[in-house]
Formats: C-alpha cells, structure tokens, sequence
C-alpha cells in the first residue's frame, strides 16, 4: 500500500487537473495514465465497513458533514502529509466536490471520493519521481548555501504553484543526499542510490492496484474513528493471523503502513529483533537487503505484505533492513540493522530475574517483557502451561527465599498481551480486590478483581515504565499506584486504554449459495478504567518518580494520534488502598532521588544527552548546510554510541542508568522503613 499521498482526479466531470508535465514525453505519460477502479467486493466492502463502524464502534460519531470533512482531511494528510504532490487549488476543488459527501458514499457502498483523490495522487507521484531523477542525474548541488527544510510541514500552507512545489522539491533532493553522505555513502554512489530509488518508486506507482487505493482510502475511514480500529482485506488477514501465532521464522516485528513508510509497531519477546537490541518501535523501514551481500532494495512506498515478504525467510539467514531510528525523531544518518532470522523463543518471553545491590541493599529485579499466557494449555488443564503469573510467583518465591529487600517489577517496553495475566499478576502483590473496569459501547461496566486474599510479596516495590509501556502493563501499574502498594517509576506510559475485536465481513451469495469473504475489521468496542475511575486511555500511567529514557515521546503514544478517544472517568471501584506508598512517602522519596541523582555523574551525563537529542527532535526546520549537518549527525551518532549497546543489550547503559536509580529508590523506601521513618503497610508477611 503506498500510504498517505496522491489520487488522479474528476473523469467523471470531464475536467483535467493535471499539472503541466515538465517534458512533452511526462505530458503524454500523465494523459495516458490507467485510472484505478473499485472492484464490486471492495463497494460492497466498504458499505458493510461503514455499517459496523455506525453500529458497533464505541464512539457514537454522527454521520453528517463534519464526519465527511474529517475523512477527507485525514485521507490528504495521510496521502500527502509533506504538501509537495497537491497544489492549494487541488486542495480546494477536492474539498469542494468530496468534502461533504464522503459519509453518504460510504454508507451507499461507493468508493468513488477515495479513488478519485488517490489517482490523482498517483499522477502527482509519477510526476515527482521523474522529475526527482531527473535532478539526481544531472544536477551539481550546492550544499554551502545557507538554506533549510521544514519537516513538518503539516501547519503549512499548500504549495500555490509549480514553482513552488519544485523548490520543495529541490530541497527535498538535498536533504536526501545529506543523509546518504553522512550515512557513509560517497557523492558518486549517492548520485546512483538516489536515481535508482527513484526508478524502484517510479515502477512501484506503475504496478499499483485498486486493493492499493482501497487500503489507503478505507485506512482514513477507520482511523477517523479511533486509531486502533481497521481493515484487513482478505490476504491481509492471512498475514495478520501469522503475526497472531508468533510461530514464522523471520524477525519477530510486527509491521505498519505510515504514509509511504513501513514502520516497526511492535517488537516480540524472544524474536531476534527484541534479542538484537537494534530495532525500536517506531523506526521506519526503508529498505531490505537479503544476506550480507546482496544490495538494500528500496521499499519507500511499498504496499505492506510485500515488505513483509522480503523480510520473512528461513531460520538461520541474514536479512539487512535500512532505516530511519525513531529515537532520532525522523531525521539524522540512516542506519543499517542485521539480523538473523529465527524462530520465536518463547523461552525469551517469560519473565526473568536478577539482583542488584545498592548501598547494601539486595534489590530484586523482575523483567516481565510481555503477558503472555498460553491458553491451549490452561483450558486442557496441562501442569506446564506458560503463563506471566506462574512465573512471577515462582520468582518471588525464590526472591523471598534470598532475602531481598525490594523489588523492582520492569515492564519498560512491555506492550500488554493478556488480560488475565495483568489481573493476576496484580494479585501477586495486593491482598485482593478490584484491579480493573471495563465499559462498553453500551454504557455496561465489569470489573476484573483479584478473587485470592493471599499475596505473595508485601515488601518495598517499584513498577519500572517508559513510553513504551502499554495496555495490560498500564492496567497492573495503574492498579498498584492506586492501592498505594508501589512506586511507579520511569516515564508516562502509553496511553492506549481501549479494547478491540476482530469481525469477520462477508456476503451472502444467492446463486452459489456460499459467501463472498469482504476481508475483517478490527474495531474498538470498550475502554479500560482504573479502580480509581479515570481511563489509562490517552493519558496513560503518570510515574511518581520521573525519570526520561531515549524514546521520543513526541512522536510516541496514544496522545500522538490525533483521532484518539479522549481521557474520560467513571465512577470508582469499592477497594481499600494498601497505602503501603502514600503521597507523603512518594514526596520523601523523591527528594532522596534527586539529591542523590544529582551527585551521579553518569546519570547527570545521561539526562544532558537526552535534552541535546531532544533539542535536535524538535527542531521544526533542518540545516541543508553540510557543515550543519555533519555536526548534528556526529552528535545524534556519539549520544547513541555512549548509551545503547547494539547486539548486547545486556549492556544497555540507557536502561540501565534507569534501572540503577530505580533499584536505588526501593532501596530508599526498605531503609526508611527500616528506620521507623516510614509506617509499614498492613499487608501480611510474605509466606
């Protein structure tokens, strides 16, 4: 699928809104362009679509003209979010044709507004990439003129002419051959990388298919409603039910389309990528090479399944991926990623332990990389069965058995995975009670409680999160700070507090008496909220302890997605509170962190490399001067060479400065305890 850009538009009016070709050949090119058309499952497909998301979705969203305006402006933006393919008049003739019209198509079966704008973008595309050529071809380019490049250009205005739209262009070829320079490319070879990606993106755009437009255009339509609800086509499906068994050989990533990029949405515990320490959510995948020696293909643009085809392979081989590192905010050197393929160890998912000594406290450590519960094996009643609470409560069991004084339980990078497990790790650690609530479309609420009154470790705990920290990880944090048991520490979590179930689309067929598969939607149906009453959605789990990780939280997190469901409350669970962390401990401990913080000199390091690459982030505008871009390039590299060791996260001094001081903390809350500074809760002794 080429994601967020272009679409050819009006033949049924009859009017030509081609831009004038740059040579007579591109101008008979654009006249003879093949129009993509909706076939007659992709109507039906997206009348049922609209169907469910009126009926079932868990936003009630009227369908009138301000629903139309929305698809419309999320389709252009998802189409072309750089504003260099459409000109300000598209723009305004798309709007004033399709703007008010897009929900009474959808809900009448038609996809005409969609394949309308999306082969316009396709004329517009075939038109940049030849010119794009062109330039890499011939041109010499001044890389010393003090000049920049906005890279977020979603508040600017449309380009008002040709003119325009070719500066940006201009400018655009710069930026890429900067990044090729300092990407360790030498200026012949970036004249050739650059002329043959354009050509690979010039015969993508020719080999597109009406599935392509459908995809982009039926993405805008689910997105409006909620960024987590969406639309699997048929062969789509397929790909998303191997993703589910975590049983292929490959890289064990789960993959998205984002604009014309394939971006890393998700890593899997015990796949090479999450083993590699090389690979991060959010970072774009902009070419695949097979082996050590075969050439990077370029996959801008690339509809999805066929990047996953390249990626996926035989266990034992080597596949290369190019990319742009989400750490970097989009922009700085590319990166060349190695992995080998394999088979998920589900070994490399449980949960794990370690000890950590702070000023002679023993702090026990519990890395939970994900819930995982293998429910096969629960339902047949089977002795070993993988499951997160089973293991967790054999570790503190040996925990317990070694004396530790606290306990810190990481779930930084730990995107959910099974309700149940939250609930029952939950249960682990508090002496029973509600855990988490449940809303539906409906209005109907259940909560999740944790049935045993016993807890097995009642001692000084820690919960350690970042950006990354998601859904069923968000639900046992939220649940701990809310019964006072624990300390949570780290950063904002994601944010993502909803729920949502696959349907399966299809339509009856008279004359064969079978059905016609429309493919399947995913979509929203209910909310988590904690027992306290607000939802984790949105806003995610604030940590008592603040402490930042490399993770760009702009470009991270539910509160990213501008279609999000807002933060909302309910009305609080009946439950007791531990109040083993009250606010006035959670006060006396954070004034010890950043006392002691203070006097580190490795940490202080840390958090002064985090603010110069955040500085870099947020720069709006970017350099197309050499020397500037060398100079922020060889910073980004040096701050990421300092702190995260590719291949060997054992050495992962980002995650690890944080773990130390978090250990540090729960060794504060067992000395204060200790000294009679701090009440002790009343939960039981461990047993």
């Amino acid at each position: 699928m080429l994601g967020k850009s272009l679409f050819c538009f009006v033949v049924a009016l009859g009017i030509s809104l081609q831009l004038r070709a740059a040579n007579p050949q591109e101008r008979a090119s654009a006249q003879t362009v093949t129009l993509l058309k909706p076939t007659a499952e992709e109507k039906e497909a997206v009348r049922v679509i609209g169907q469910y998301l009126m009926q079932k979705h868990y936003r009630k969203v009227p369908v009138n003209d301000s629903l139309s305006q929305q698809i419309f402006s999320r389709f252009i933006d998802n189409l072309d979010g750089s504003k260099s393919y459409f000109l300000a008049s598209d723009i305004e003739r798309l709007r004033k044709s399709y703007g008010n019209t897009i929900d009474d198509e959808f809900l009448a079966g038609s996809a005409h507004a969609g394949f309308d704008i999306y082969n316009l973008f396709l004329q517009r595309s075939k038109e940049k990439m030849r010119y794009m050529k062109a330039l890499a071809d011939k041109v010499h380019l001044n890389l010393s003129v003090p000049e920049t490049l906005d890279l977020d250009r979603k508040s600017d205005p449309w380009p008002l002419d040709r003119s325009q739209l070719i500066a940006l262009w201009n400018k655009e070829l710069k930026y890429q051959w900067l990044n090729l320079k300092y990407s360790g490319e030498s200026n012949k070879s970036i004249r050739g990388e650059l002329a043959k990606n354009y050509t690979s993106r010039l015969n993508i755009l020719n080999r597109l298919k009406p599935e392509d437009a459908f995809q982009a255009y039926t993405y805008a339509l689910t997105t409006s409603f909620d960024p987590h609800t969406s639309y699997f086509s048929p062969d789509e499906y397929q790909n998303f039910q191997i993703d589910l068994s975590r049983s292929l050989e490959g890289i064990g990533a789960k993959l998205q389309t984002e604009g014309e990029y394939t971006i890393v949405h998700e890593l899997i515990p015990g796949g090479p990528a999450f083993k590699s320490n090389t690979l991060k959510k959010g970072d774009k995948i902009i070419g695949v090479g097979q082996g050590r020696a075969l050439a990077i293909v370029d996959v801008f643009g690339w509809r999805i399944n066929d990047v996953v085809k390249l990626i996926r392979g035989k266990k034992g081989t080597i596949v290369r991926l190019k990319i742009l590192p989400a750490s970097q905010g989009g922009r700085g050197p590319e990166k060349i990623v190695e992995l080998l393929r394999d088979k998920i160890n589900l070994q490399e998912q449980a949960a794990k332990k370690s000890i950590i000594i702070q000023k002679s406290k023993k702090i026990g450590v519990i890395t939970i990389p994900s819930f995982y519960l293998d429910f096969e094996g629960q339902q047949q009643n089977a002795s070993d069965y993988n499951s997160t609470s089973r293991d967790v409560s054999r570790i503190l069991n040996e925990l317990n058995a070694e004396h530790v004084d606290g306990i810190v339980i990481d779930l930084r990078d730990n995107g959910g995975g099974s309700l149940e497990e939250s609930v029952s790790v939950t249960g682990l650690f508090i002496p029973g009670g509600p855990v988490v609530q449940i809303s539906d479309a409906a209005g109907g609420k259940v909560v999740l409680k944790d049935e045993d009154s016993r807890v097995q470790y009642s001692g000084p705990l820690a919960v350690l999160v970042n950006r990354y920290s998601a859904s069923a990880s968000e639900i046992f944090a939220a649940a701990i700070q809310d019964y006072g048991r624990g300390v949570i520490i780290g950063e904002r979590t994601f944010g993502k507090g909803t729920v949502q179930s696959l349907i399966r689309l299809s339509r009856p067929n008279s004359f064969i008496g079978k059905k016609t598969e429309l493919g399947e939607i995913k979509l929203t149906m209910a909310k988590f909220y904690r027992i306290s009453g607000g939802s984790t959605q949105h806003k995610g789990v604030e940590p008592d302890i603040a402490m930042p990780s490399m993770i760009d939280m702009a470009k991270i997190g539910e509160d990213t997605y501008t279609s999000s469901l807002p933060w909302s409350t309910i009305s609080p669970s009946l439950y007791k509170p531990t109040a083993e962390v009250s606010p006035e401990k959670i006060n006396l401990l954070r004034q010890n962190f950043l006392q002691r913080s203070s006097k580190n000199p490795l940490y202080q390091s840390y958090l002064h490399d985090i603010a110069t690459l955040d500085q870099i982030r947020k720069k709006k505008e970017i350099s197309l001067q050499d020397s500037a871009i060398k100079s922020e390039t060889e910073t980004i590299k040096r701050i990421e060479k300092q702190w995260v060791k590719e291949q060997d996260p054992a050495k992962d001094l980002d995650k690890d400065a944080v773990l130390n001081q978090s250990a540090a903390v729960v060794g504060d809350l067992a000395a204060e305890l200790e000294a009679g500074n701090l009440k002790a809760g009343t939960l039981p002794s461990p047993h």
